[in-house]
């Protein structure tokens, strides 16, 4: 939102002061102020006051003119002009030679072959608004010769203020919010607001209004005629352009300047189309104009004024098209209310529309302000229209209040939570300037919250103590060491697991670890022929691609995988991060905290990277818990899993996940010569599994006895079951030495380790296992492919 300090002047007397300095300040301690500052008018000087004496058709041109100004010096000054307004006897703004406007300095310059000695202005050229329909038309009371500067507020300093840092603060939407916290800031007094008394109308007939729905907290409005002023005063544009505005018309422009000032937004109606006010939802949808011509689609939850039963704006977001001010508007209906924060914000998403008035709005504004914004448009609107005049009563209806807030707290209370020595003087005054009532008595003070204040922003002791602290300076506190308990925290088994996770990835693999937000982004996942699955949805989602929670983050990471194809041959990433699948019967997401790992390669084959993988998840638990893993064949339920190539894992008979290899669909789209395989895993029942304690054992000194079986088997899991089946304890150790595969089929090489701490083994006992383990095999149909040796 952006600031202009001649506003911030009109209510804060800030002679003396250094306006950088206080704009510091306000920064340090009430909202954050964008890097730029912006000096208005200082790239203009020489800008005058001049009348048009004299206007000739230029002979060759059909838009040029040859002019001659009275610029208040002795002489005429001949002037080529192409603006479409010029008339003999205007008066203009005129850049003299040598003055400067913007980058341009003036210098006599031949237009068509006619020298001219100067330029008369349009408001755009000279950075004032976005006017450029013809040079400015000044009043014909201005001296000629006179410093536009003197005239208009051309020089000023505007800061932007960050929006973000005023969200909980909704008194600070406007001018006056921002000159209050410049007054406490200042040591300066705070000037009332310049209003009328509305009460001298009462005996006016009222206008026909009523809330309908309880959406509405607050609906004020007052009627005026014969207004003959249609164009704003060149003062009043100067500002609303310097603060982002556009000027419209003389009623439209007050509005917003109401608005840029109060932070009260109000919207006029052309009383002609607008006799009975109503407040309401409709239960049908339909399609609603606005004044910007747009097509809207209104539905059941879109709170609507009306005319009678006729829509003609959309609450706090946009009036309508039908009911706009138009150049022959003489009366008006004023609207000044406030609405339910929630529900504007719901409906300026569901639209996909949000203006100045609804971002204000959103904020939750204070009912009582909205009669006063009425009092201050009338002072605004009849001393620039002195004809203006008001045709009813105020007409207010009320349906929400703020409850009245009362905070009580003592001086030691102060003290403790600044930890430094705040006198009660500075206390009350700090609080009193910034509107709050404070009484005190005894060291205790009881502070009356200001109603601005209450709606949301002010509610416990601790606030108090922020608004004394923050213009006290929080550079005014003595640095020194804070005095208290410390405690070691133990870290959660689950904390501890995904860091030795990480650890082992990084350390060991040199994978790199990547982070992710959790929608199942559409065009990516379109992009690689990955369907998005069913789940948990935003609301009202306005683009698609964030509208979805991902189940997995798997197709994530094949998303990052394919944006970072071109810089390696061979990587692996990783990431712990959230899922949702679905809801709970209480209706909150099912969410899961996982571990997902893609490896990618154009050097390796699939089964390389695949078994790769698979290691490193063994290590992972071989480390952690001291615990093996199993894995058995899965069934593909996704569109980028391999429909053979997937199994579950297992570990100490708990589910963990899936390791599988990518569809090779999805796998083309992304390299069409590499492989990628993928693993993911649950933290959290990775977490819930019992470290097992390593279990030390001496060595044998009698010699061990080594067997190579090699079965004709596709997979390992039936041979390592028949092995576990056998429940020998002379089998110390079991390992696959070799996988093989040629015309005859594939083969599974398995070494068997046999070993008694006590003794020498026989032959016939180690056959006598091994030959157990081949007959359980051959039932299977699983044969040696050779014959063994012991």
């Amino acid at each position: 939102m952006l600031i202009s300090m001649n506003w911030i002047s009109d209510f804060v007397d800030l002679s003396g002061i250094d306006k950088l300095e206080l704009i510091n300040k306000f920064s340090l301690s009430t909202a954050e102020v964008e890097n730029e500052i912006f000096f208005k008018g200082s790239d203009i000087s020489g800008i005058v006051v001049a009348e048009i004496v004299s206007v000739e058709n230029h002979p060759d041109s059909k838009k040029l003119h040859l002019l001659k100004v009275d610029i208040g010096e002795a002489e005429l000054t001949d002037v080529v002009c192409g603006a479409p307004n010029v008339r003999v006897g205007m008066k203009t703004a005129f850049a003299k030679l040598g003055a400067q406007v913007g980058e341009i300095t003036i210098a006599p310059r031949k237009l068509a072959g006619f020298t001219s000695n100067g330029m008369c202005c349009s408001e755009r050229e000279l950075g004032i608004s976005d006017n450029n329909d013809g040079i400015m038309d000044l009043d014909p009371a201005l001296e000629n010769g006179t410093d536009l500067k003197t005239v208009f507020d051309i020089d000023d300093i505007v800061f932007e203020v960050d929006n973000k840092s005023l969200t909980n603060r909704p008194d600070l939407w406007g001018h006056y919010g921002i000159a209050r916290e410049i007054a406490a800031l200042a040591g300066r007094e705070l000037k009332p607001l310049d209003t009328v008394d509305l009460s001298a109308y009462n005996s006016l007939p009222s206008i026909d209004l009523k809330i309908e729905d309880p959406l509405c907290q607050r609906y004020s409005c007052l009627q005026f005629g014969n207004i003959s002023v249609h164009k704003s005063p060149v003062n009043m544009r100067i500002r609303l352009f310097y603060c982002g505005m556009r000027a419209l018309n003389f009623l439209a422009d007050l509005t917003n300047y109401l608005m840029l000032e109060m932070g009260q937004p109000m919207h006029a109606f052309d009383s002609r189309k607008v006799e009975k006010i109503r407040i309401k939802r409709f239960d049908t949808p339909f399609t609603f104009k606005t004044l910007d011509g747009v097509e809207r689609n209104i539905d059941e939850n879109t709170l609507m004024i009306c005319n009678g039963n006729t829509p003609v704006a959309i609450a706090g977001i946009m009036g309508g098209l039908d009911s706009e001010i138009v150049a022959d508007t003489s009366t008006l209906t004023l609207e000044s209310a406030t609405f339910d924060a929630a529900s504007i914000r719901k409906s300026t998403v569901r639209l996909s529309h949000r203006t100045d008035a609804s971002m204000r709005y959103e904020k939750s504004l204070d009912p009582e302000m909205t009669v006063t914004a009425i009092a201050r448009f009338v002072k605004l609107l009849t001393d620039i229209d002195s004809g203006a005049v008001v045709v009813s009563s105020l007409t207010d209806e009320q349906a929400f209040t703020y409850p009245k807030v009362k905070l009580s707290f003592t001086k030691a209370f102060v003290n403790r939570y600044t930890g430094i020595e705040i006198s009660n003087d500075t206390i009350v005054k700090t609080l009193r300037s910034l509107g709050f009532g404070v009484e005190l008595e005894n060291d205790e003070f009881t502070v009356d919250v200001p109603s601005w204040r209450a709606t949301k922003d002010v509610t416990i002791k601790a606030d108090i103590i922020e608004e004394i602290t923050r213009i006290y300076g929080y550079d005014n506190f003595d640095v020194h060491t804070a005095e208290a308990p410390l405690y070691p925290v133990r870290e959660s088994t689950q904390k501890s697991d995904e860091n030795r996770i990480k650890d082992t990835l990084v350390k060991r693999y040199s994978a790199h670890e990547v982070h992710s937000y959790i929608w199942a982004y559409y065009d990516e996942y379109k992009a690689l022929g990955i369907e998005i699955e069913p789940n948990v949805e935003l609301v009202n989602a306005t683009n698609p691609n964030i509208k979805t929670i991902r189940r997995s983050i798997v197709p994530t990471q094949l998303c990052q995988v394919k944006y970072n194809t071109a810089y390696a041959s061979d990587f692996t990433i990783f990431e712990v991060g959230r899922t949702v699948d679905g809801v709970d019967e209480n209706g909150a997401c099912r969410e899961y905290k996982k571990l997902a790992i893609t490896k990618f390669s154009k050097t390796k084959d699939t089964e390389k990277i695949y078994f790769e993988l698979r290691d490193m998840l063994a290590v992972i638990a071989d480390d952690i818990k001291h615990l093996p893993l199993r894995f058995e064949k899965a069934e593909a339920t996704s569109s980028y899993q391999h429909p053979k190539n997937l199994n579950n894992i297992y570990c100490n008979d708990v589910l963990l996940g899936q390791i599988g290899v990518v569809n090779a669909t999805v796998a083309k789209k992304i390299d069409k010569k590499a492989a990628i395989v993928y693993a993911e895993i649950d933290v959290d029942a990775f977490a819930s599994i019992k470290n097992v304690s390593i279990k030390y054992s001496e060595p044998s000194k009698f010699p061990e006895i080594e067997i190579d079986l090699s079965f004709l088997s596709d997979t390992y899991a039936p041979i390592a079951k028949a092995i576990s089946d056998a429940n020998c304890t002379l089998i110390k150790d079991v390992k696959v030495t070799d996988v093989y595969a040629d015309d005859n089929g594939r083969s599974i090489t398995v070494r068997l380790l046999f070993s008694h701490p006590e003794r020498t083994l026989t032959k016939e006992e180690v056959l006598a296992v091994v030959n157990g383990i081949v007959g359980s095999l051959e039932k299977d149909g699983i044969k040696l492919k050779n014959e063994f040796t012991v």
